[in-house]
This record gives structure tokens, C-alpha cells and sequence, in this order.
């Protein structure tokens, strides 16, 4: 029995010894030089892996090795990309939010050699017709060439789109057994979801208007977030209260088929107001690792039809039924050659092919899908003015972990936890993703274009993946009328911004051999990143070789462009401060010209800073 240690006499305790100079514990303790490179550089927004891109000029034959951004948009292989990428999304969501007018304009009315075209393909699909009906394919030959010599032309007199469908598919979608029908589904809507208003939809993608009762008008917009339904009851760590009765299976299904569900919510939710809505939002996991959204919604709809059109959307999967799993990983079925197809590995009877399991299904009148997907009944919905703090903490919400991994959201810090992630992963190693996923071997069905190559148990897809746990495909999710513009356009107009703050201007070379500056619709002027104009390429791009002579080491690459970027960022602090002052002689930094994209990011001051003084369309 050990004795107790009086009041004020507890055993001080002995300090760690500091390791004696020169030893090995010493030399380890102190930091790395290499480690602190690339501290710095992510403390600068330096692509840590940059990739080394020779450019050659086509004039002069001069070649340069230069660095570009890997352009990683996670933070686990590159953080300053990563954050740029992120920073990129905040201001296309920003954009686009609050708007209060159409972002895309009409289309322009077609001119008459544009016209003339169209007229010429008219005359080419008569007569095409008529050599069809006579059975003379020489003709009908000569004039596919035709209409493939005008396609070619109508696309480069600026039309968009095809006048029509090829007359010759070569979709190598379509298998060999497969007959090319399309297999219709009943449209007629489940007894056990509630109907829903259809609406002509209007096209205007902006929201009401409101007016207070001192006259002034607002126009509000919506944050919604959407989850999926329970599979059982969980504890506030995210695992479930008893794993054996949590639906892994369902979960499994579910987030497979998650994106579908999403599109058919804002399918309906259209068709039910009326109106084409426009949403930004990132999918993400929550704490029990189920997929669940955030979105950023245009204008205001009501909480009470937003909470229906969740209850009634759904997603049905028609797929070969999958209750009996027939093979394991372990022992799978084999690859005959001879019949060209996958076999029982003990009777070696063919197993069943894809199109006859769906013809199955089309033959049987009482035939359920396999799976239904549905949202869960909680919809989180709530107003969001416009310029507000508020607004601002939302975006920065949506997208707080797009640079992460899907498996790094949550990290798994206890054994219920890791537990709780192995059991859903396994029970997506052997969840079918796709139609020719391999995982359909395992259920005794050929998927579609079965080959030798598929591995049951083991399909690449990324929904297969521990890292993804089941979110495959894209996470960030922005409707085409949203902002009006592609990520490429938001990245053109934070180096316009840039260049405009500088008075930076690029001079290109005329057709004369003179040197003129570089505005819109000057002669000469090469191709930039936007295309604007037809002019001829100068430079070819290539990748260099790691061992190249003129390819130097890493750590020179990051030494230069950190240095180079610590004078960009003085620069354009230094033009911030003379702009905020007022008009200023900016000859100083007339030599700048930033080569990277978002190179003013990590200052603090440009584009993606709310209270900066680029204008609002720059985000």
C-alpha cells in the first residue's frame, strides 16, 4: 500500500535533459532546410510540384524552360494550389449568388454567310436523301464527305453547335449483344411519393423581389443543404449505435447514387416553380460518413416547398437484382476464351449477359428496381441577404473542405470510428457503380462489353475507393446560368485585374515585324488563354524531361519563384496603396508582367478580398 503524499509535498517534476551538443538527438531536433523551403513557399503560394514546361518560339527558335502550377486541388499534394482553387470557387459562387440580372445575354442574330451555310447543308441533306432511297451509296458517300467539308465550315464562321446528328454512328458504347433498342421505363410516378405542381418554366434564372415599408427593394437568396435518409441510430461520433442493424448495403447505394438524385431535385424543383433556379454547392460527407450537399440557391422559395419537393423526389435504379452475391473476390468466375465471356469456374456455363438480364427485367410486369434512392427528412433552409457578413460566412462554409479528400473530412480517431469506415468500404468494394463495372461478376451477370481485363472485386471506379467513400464524381456543383462564366473566364479576369492594377500591358508582334501593345482587336495579336482572336500560335508548348541538361533541380525551381513571387507581391501592395491614394504615376511596375494564374491571391488585397478595390464583377 503506498503511503499519501502530503499537502504541498508532490514530487516536482525533472525538466527533460536538452540533448548534449553534437549528438545525434541534437542534429535531429534541428529543422530541415528542405522542410523550410517548402514552408515558404506555401507560406507565398508557390506550387510546390510545379511542372516544367518547355516553350519554344516559333520565330526565333528560342527555348525556355518555365515552371506552371500543377494546379492540385488538394491540399495533401499541393496546398497553395489547393487554396487557390478554393479561393477560385468562393468568387464563382460569389459572383453568381446575388445577382439581379440575366448573366448570359441572348444569342446574336445570324448573319448571311452564316445563313448561306445552313441553306447548302439543306440542299446537301435532300440530296442525300434522295441517293439513299435510289440505293446509289457512291453518291451517298461523296456526299457525306460534302456535309462533313460544311459542318467544318458552319463551325469556323462562328455557329454553335450541330445543325444535326451524324448519319453514320460509331458510339463504342453499344456492345456486341446489345440490339441498340432503347429500353423505355414507365414515367408514371410511385404510389408511395406525393405528386407535384408542373409548371411551365419560365426562362429567367432571377429571383422575386421584395419591397419594405419604407420603399427600399431587397432581393434575398437561400442557403439549402440536403441529406440522405437514417440507416439506423448513430452517437454524436458519426458510428452507429449497433453495427449490425446499420444498413451498410443501403448506404452503400445510396451514395453511388447520389448525384442522380440531386439532379432530379432541381429537376422538379424547376418544373414545380415555375422558374429556372440556379444553385453552387459542394457535396461533402457528414460525421456518419453519408453524402450530404450544400448549395448556395438564386432568389427565395419557400421553406414548405423545398421541404415537399425533397419528400417527393427520388431515384430509381434499374439495374439486374443483386440479393445473391454468387462469387467472391477470392474465387471469382473465370475467362474463357474460346466463348469469349466469363464462366462458372465449376460448370463453366456462361454466365448471364447483360442484355438478357435487362430483357428479364423488361418481361417480368411485376419487376421492382433494385434500388430507390431518397432524400431523408431533414432540409435545412434559410434566407441570406446579400452583402452581409453572413453571406460571407455561408460561401466560406460550402466550400470548407473541397481541398480535402472525401475519407479526410471526418478523420477516424477512435477503433469504433475506423471500425465503422471499414464496414461501409467494404460494403462499396462489392457495390456495382456502373454498367460495366466488374463488381456485376460477383452476381453471376456479364457486365456490359465484358472483357478479360475486369477484376471482380476489385474495379478502379472511385467510388470503390477508401478515400472517396462512395463520392466519386464531382463535388462542386454550379449551374450553367450561375455566374455566366466557366472557372477559365473567373481565372482571365483575376489576371485582367492584376493587370489593370499594374498597368501592366503585353506587347505582341505585328505581322510587320514592328511591336505594337496589346488591345483588343489590334493587328498581330496572338491567341491568348480566352481565344479572342484567330491569329496564328507562336510558341509550342512540351513537357521537359526531369533529367534534362537545362531542367534544373527542385530546389532552385522553388528558390526563383519564391523570390520572383516576394516582388510581385511588393509590387502589388505598392500599387494597392497608390490606387487607394488616388492616380499615380505607375511606370514602376511597367516590367511586371505575372505569367501564373492568381498570382495576386496570396496578397491579400486583389480580386478575392471582399473589401478590395477591384470591381465587384472581378469577384
Amino acid at each position: 500500500m503506498t503511503a499519501a503524499t502530503l499537502p504541498g509535498l508532490e514530487p516536482v517534476p525533472t525538466p527533460a535533459a536538452a540533448p548534449r551538443p553534437g549528438s545525434r538527438a541534437a542534429r535531429m531536433a534541428l529543422p530541415r532546410s528542405v522542410d523550410v523551403l517548402k514552408q515558404i513557399a506555401i507560406e507565398y503560394g508557390v506550387c510546390v510540384r510545379p511542372l516544367a514546361m518547355r516553350r519554344t518560339d516559333l520565330d526565333t527558335g528560342l527555348t525556355e524552360v518555365i515552371d506552371l502550377p500543377c494546379g492540385a486541388t488538394r491540399e495533401d499534394k499541393c496546398p497553395p494550389c489547393a487554396k487557390k482553387n478554393r479561393r477560385l470557387r468562393q468568387a464563382q459562387i460569389r459572383e453568381g449568388w446575388h445577382r439581379d440580372d440575366e448573366p448570359l445575354p441572348g444569342p446574336q442574330p445570324a448573319t448571311e454567310a452564316q445563313k448561306s451555310l445552313i441553306l447548302f447543308r439543306a440542299h446537301l441533306e435532300f440530296s442525300r436523301d434522295e441517293a439513299s432511297r435510289a440505293c446509289q451509296w457512291d453518291q451517298v458517300e461523296d456526299l457525306d464527305e460534302a456535309i462533313r467539308e460544311v459542318e467544318e465550315a458552319i463551325a469556323a464562321e462562328g455557329l454553335r453547335g450541330r445543325v444535326g446528328p451524324p448519319h453514320t454512328s460509331t458510339d463504342d458504347d453499344q456492345g456486341d449483344d446489345d440490339t441498340g433498342r432503347r429500353r423505355k421505363r414507365s414515367t408514371k410516378r410511385r404510389q408511395d411519393a406525393p405528386d407535384l405542381p408542373r409548371r411551365k418554366v419560365e426562362a429567367r434564372t432571377v429571383g422575386r423581389t421584395y419591397t419594405a415599408p419604407d420603399g427600399s427593394t431587397y432581393r434575398p437568396s437561400m442557403w439549402l443543404t440536403l441529406t440522405l435518409d437514417s440507416y439506423g441510430p448513430v452517437r454524436p461520433d458519426g458510428t452507429p449505435v449497433n453495427p449490425n442493424r446499420y444498413d451498410y448495403r443501403r448506404a452503400a447505394w445510396d451514395a453511388v447514387h447520389f448525384p442522380r438524385l440531386l439532379d432530379r431535385f432541381w429537376q422538379n424543383l424547376r418544373r414545380c416553380e415555375g422558374w429556372n433556379v440556379q444553385y453552387a454547392g459542394c457535396v461533402e460527407p457528414q460525421r456518419r460518413l453519408a453524402p450530404h450537399a450544400h448549395f448556395a440557391i438564386r432568389g427565395t422559395i419557400a421553406r414548405d416547398t423545398l421541404r415537399t419537393v425533397a419528400a417527393a423526389t427520388y431515384h430509381q435504379v434499374w439495374w439486374p437484382p443483386v440479393d445473391v452475391q454468387r462469387y467472391t473476390a477470392d474465387r471469382p468466375p473465370v475467362w474463357d476464351e474460346q466463348a469469349s465471356a466469363w464462366v462458372d469456374p465449376d460448370t463453366h456455363h456462361p454466365l448471364t449477359t447483360w442484355t438478357e438480364a435487362l430483357d428479364a427485367i423488361d418481361d417480368d410486369p411485376d419487376a421492382e428496381p433494385v434500388h430507390v434512392v431518397r432524400f431523408g427528412t431533414q432540409v435545412d433552409a434559410r434566407g441570406v441577404l446579400p452583402g452581409t457578413e453572413d453571406a460571407e460566412r455561408t460561401i466560406r462554409y460550402v466550400t470548407k473542405y473541397i481541398t480535402k479528400h472525401t475519407g479526410d473530412c471526418h478523420k477516424a480517431t477512435t477503433d469504433r470510428q475506423r471500425t465503422h469506415l471499414d464496414r461501409l468500404w467494404r460494403a462499396l468494394r462489392v457495390t456495382p457503380c456502373t454498367e460495366r463495372c466488374a463488381n456485376w461478376l460477383l452476381y453471376g451477370i456479364q457486365p456490359r462489353k465484358a472483357n478479360a481485363k475486369l477484376k471482380p472485386g476489385r474495379c478502379k471506379g472511385k467510388v470503390h475507393q477508401r478515400d472517396t467513400l462512395g463520392i466519386g464524381g464531382r463535388r462542386i456543383l454550379i449551374s450553367r446560368d450561375w455566374s455566366g462564366k466557366t472557372l477559365a473566364d473567373h481565372k482571365h479576369d483575376v489576371r485582367a485585374w492584376v493587370r489593370a492594377l499594374l498597368g501592366v500591358t503585353t506587347d505582341s508582334t505585328t505581322a510587320n515585324g514592328t511591336t505594337e501593345s496589346s488591345t483588343a482587336g489590334s493587328p498581330g495579336q496572338l491567341v491568348d488563354d480566352q481565344g479572342a482572336t484567330a491569329e496564328r500560335v507562336r510558341h509550342a508548348w512540351e513537357l521537359a524531361r526531369p533529367d534534362d541538361a537545362d531542367v534544373g533541380p527542385l530546389s532552385f525551381r522553388l528558390m526563383r519563384s519564391i523570390s520572383e513571387r516576394a516582388r510581385w507581391r511588393t509590387e502589388l501592395l505598392a500599387a494597392k496603396d497608390r490606387a487607394e491614394q488616388g492616380p499615380a504615376d505607375l511606370s514602376a511596375t511597367q516590367h511586371i508582367a505575372p505569367q501564373h494564374d492568381g498570382e495576386e491571391d496570396q496578397v491579400g488585397r486583389g480580386p478575392y478580398d471582399r473589401a478590395g478595390s477591384g470591381p465587384d464583377q472581378h469577384e
